[in-house]
């Protein structure tokens, strides 16, 4: 369960069939911290210039979180993971990568690996991967910079295409149908809530997408709903993906964009530049194609 998306999109204001009483703006009555006094005049900088002299940077992305991120025979691989090498190869570095695990929302991860660190070991990554985007909720974290949005994710549905020989299943299907989500993922919830809960009996809930995609392909269900990407990662002969209108869902779609510790501006100005020229001239689009995924671009 990715559960620092989920908690995000929540607070972002997912809306889910008979759900009311979202703020329109979480941060409305939020209170500025106070910002440091001449605290940041020694090192404001220097984070480049140590990066350049030591020759690497720390990227911190998700484990076992194919196709973004994964580690095989010792070696990494994903999206995420290529993106962060386009990175720092334009900053003249080599990348390095610390693979964590999903806290129990996003305020921890990004406290983890960003701006003070795990409780026991570790240390702070230059760079967080994969941090979704949301205007108001960046104001409630303000030890980080958020920059760097270099695509989009959605909500999708796979199938069986010989379960649906003349029409593409709809999410009112399910009704009927088995499909497979992740456990509690935004899918699971929007599933679960649609149509009075009249859905409940035919969700397969697996740990992860990758397991809700074998089920798929192993014909235990007809469909499977959850992010473009993974669904895509997880096709095989037999199997199509559409995105149809989900009814009722707010949020179905997220900026995607990395996390750098505010004190670093520099950097962050860095990476936002080598985001933007590895768009413009096709090197990330080609990443995602280079994985066999549809790439979308963020919405700036």
């Amino acid at each position: 369960m990715r559960v620092t998306l989920t908690s995000l999109l929540l607070a972002a204001g997912l809306s889910l069939p008979g759900a009311a009483g979202w703020a329109a703006d979480p941060c409305a009555d939020h209170v500025p911290q106070p910002r440091p006094q001449n605290a940041s005049r020694d090192i404001v900088g220097q984070e480049m210039d140590v990066l350049q002299e030591q020759g690497h940077m720390l990227f911190a992305v998700y484990e076992d979180y194919p196709p973004y991120s994964w580690e095989k025979g010792g070696k990494p691989h994903g999206v995420d993971v290529e993106i962060a090498r386009l990175i720092a190869e334009d900053l003249g570095v080599e990348a390095r990568f610390n693979f964590v695990a999903a806290g129990e929302n996003l305020d921890a991860d990004l406290r983890n690996n960003i701006w003070r660190g795990p409780i026991v070991g570790g240390r702070v990554a230059n760079v967080m991967m994969r941090v979704p985007y949301d205007s108001a909720f960046k104001c409630r974290v303000e030890q980080v910079v958020f920059t760097g949005q270099y695509a989009t994710e959605s909500i999708a549905i796979a199938y069986d295409a010989a379960s649906y020989p003349d029409e593409k299943p709809l999410p009112a299907y399910f009704r009927f149908d088995t499909v497979a989500v992740e456990n509690d993922s935004i899918s699971d919830f929007y599933l679960s809530a649609l149509a009075g809960g009249q859905l409940s009996g035919q969700i397969r809930r697996f740990s992860t997408m990758q397991e809700a995609m074998a089920a798929l392909r192993a014909g235990e269900t007809k469909a499977a709903m959850g992010p473009l990407a993974e669904l895509e990662h997880g096709l095989s002969e037999g199997l199509e993906v559409h995105q149809p209108p989900l009814p009722g869902f707010a949020v179905g779609r997220w900026t995607l964009g990395v996390a750098v510790n505010f004190r670093y501006r520099p950097l962050s100005y860095a990476v936002d530049d080598a985001i933007r020229y590895g768009i413009q001239d096709g090197r990330i689009p080609a990443i995602y194609a280079a994985y066999g995924l549809s790439y979308q671009p963020p919405e700036w």
